[in-house]
């Protein structure tokens, strides 16, 4: 082990950014595994705004393995992946305080999730319309746990994926 100027060798840094990349793999793995289990098991169809929501989590699954791979094989590319993470997920973070404030009715949500239909001159039309439209609206939540709505949970799970995301690229232990 060869060490560096602060007392953390090498191969102590990269297990702490390969730990730090499987830990945000594995919150982004069950992250979409709860998501698809209130879609499909629980049958609540998701809104715009929750679909947006998983992006980070789809973004991770790749960028987290990479981040992991990388960890001891290119220290800097692994630094760069999880400080990405990090941003990732902080943005993230902020869609979901938009959501959360659509629930609570703070502030206006997006147009395509109000339940909003263009009116055409055809009658028929319309009603063909009508029957395949389905949208779900993001200002009702469908579901909540100790007053918090997905979305709103999804504000502290995104947090600290970020927290641990950028403590695996910026920590202490930085070596290599």
């Amino acid at each position: 082990m060869v060490l560096v100027d602060n007392g953390v060798s090498r191969q102590d840094a990269g297990t702490w950014r390969y730990r730090a990349a499987i830990l945000v793999f594995a919150g982004a793995a069950l992250a979409l595994a709860g998501a698809f289990y209130f879609q499909f098991v629980q049958k609540l169809p998701p809104c715009q705004l929750c679909l947006i929501q998983r992006w980070p989590f789809y973004a991770a699954l790749p960028i987290a393995a990479a981040a992991a791979w990388a960890s001891r094989r290119a220290p800097a590319a692994s630094r760069l992946l999880l400080a990405l993470l990090g941003l990732g997920f902080l943005a993230g973070a902020g869609v979901a305080v938009f959501h959360a404030g659509v629930e609570w009715q703070l502030w206006p949500g997006l147009e395509s999730c109000s339940g909003s239909l263009t009116v055409t001159a055809n009658a028929d039309e319309f009603l063909q319309r009508l029957q395949n439209v389905q949208i779900v609206s993001c200002t009702e939540a469908a579901w909540r746990f100790a007053g918090l709505s997905l979305a709103g949970w999804n504000v502290p799970l995104s947090l600290g994926l970020a927290l641990v995301a950028f403590l695996g690229s910026f920590g202490r232990n930085r070596a290599g």
